[in-house]
């Protein structure tokens, strides 16, 4: 039975544990005879309003050490960069491959490519979430500490797709979350509130410090995303204070770890100390989108 994938909840009860448990497998016997090949005969369309280096990366690699074909299509080389509607180019592609993955801006252009399409579709970024990042960053997490629950995890910055989705994780699996948003940057409190109802323990801070006493898991991401350039002055200014620096480290967790979605912006919303070291395992967190890409395959189409 095939699936979509369009937030972590889609993964069902107890479901990001057994995608990260597949991931792990993926992982540890890549390059193997015994690692599984559930795409062998399939075509995957992967589809790109938004440029990507990790996504597509690890998204065509997966596909085809899967055993399928992957096949990319961008804004600017397909008719979408044309004005084609969505729910058009959804029908052929429907008709040509056996499921989707979509990267692009409003969650309601992935929506309208999996009411149409009818294969699964899932989804690669939205303005409203970012799931396959936050299972790669999951996958790191217990890989590097051992575990996911008993843990302080805190996300510095704006409380955009990547903050939605890491809200939603809190809620699903019963994580402490703190958030530090400045005034006019907060998250979506609709998923604060379903999170906190989940049993999620998500407090959303002004000043960074506070978020990050303690933590065993400091993340954060870029202060301007793409489609939001006309904005980066004043973003820049609203963000003042939040660099995750050695000063700011120095307040979580001495053995905490620090990961970044990429690409960074060094000297904004992280140092160049940070990144490079002995916290950061932002090469791992990138590396982890391929596995769980796989897994993520290997659920969507019921293997």
């Amino acid at each position: 039975m095939s699936k979509h994938f369009i937030q972590l909840s889609d993964l069902g009860e107890g479901g990001i544990v057994q995608v990260l448990d597949s991931a792990d497998h993926f992982l540890e016997t890549r390059g193997m005879l015994e690692h599984p090949r559930p795409l062998v005969g399939k075509s995957i369309a992967l589809v790109f309003q938004k440029a990507s280096t990790r996504t597509r990366m690890s998204l065509e690699i997966a596909v085809t050490e899967l055993g399928g074909h992957p096949v990319v299509l961008t804004g600017s080389g397909s008719q979408l960069g044309r004005g084609e509607p969505i729910r058009d180019t959804a029908r052929v592609l429907g008709r040509m491959v056996h499921g989707i993955t979509f990267r692009t801006f409003a969650h309601s252009e992935l929506m309208e490519m999996v009411n149409y399409a009818g294969v699964p579709v899932l989804n690669a970024l939205t303005d409203a979430g970012h799931p396959m990042q936050i299972l790669a960053d999951l996958q790191t997490v217990r890989r590097k500490l051992g575990r996911l629950d008993r843990l302080k995890y805190c996300w510095l910055g704006d409380g955009n797709n990547m903050a939605n989705s890491w809200i939603e994780a809190a809620g699903l699996l019963q994580l402490e979350l703190a958030l530090a948003c400045p005034e006019g940057y907060d998250p979506d409190p609709d998923a604060v509130a379903l999170a906190r109802e989940r049993g999620g323990s998500v407090t959303v801070f002004r000043r960074p410090e506070e978020a990050a006493e303690g933590a065993d898991v400091v993340s954060t991401d870029v202060f301007t995303s793409m489609g939001q350039e006309a904005e980066s002055a004043a973003r820049l200014a609203a963000f003042a204070g939040y660099e995750l620096n050695e000063v700011l480290l120095s307040k979580a967790s001495p053995k905490s770890i620090v990961l970044h979605c990429l690409p960074a912006h060094r000297g904004e919303e992280i140092s160049e100390a940070v990144l490079e070291g002995p916290h950061s395992v932002v090469w791992d967190e990138a590396e982890a989108r391929l596995h769980t890409s796989k897994a993520l395959f290997a659920w969507a189409f019921g293997v």
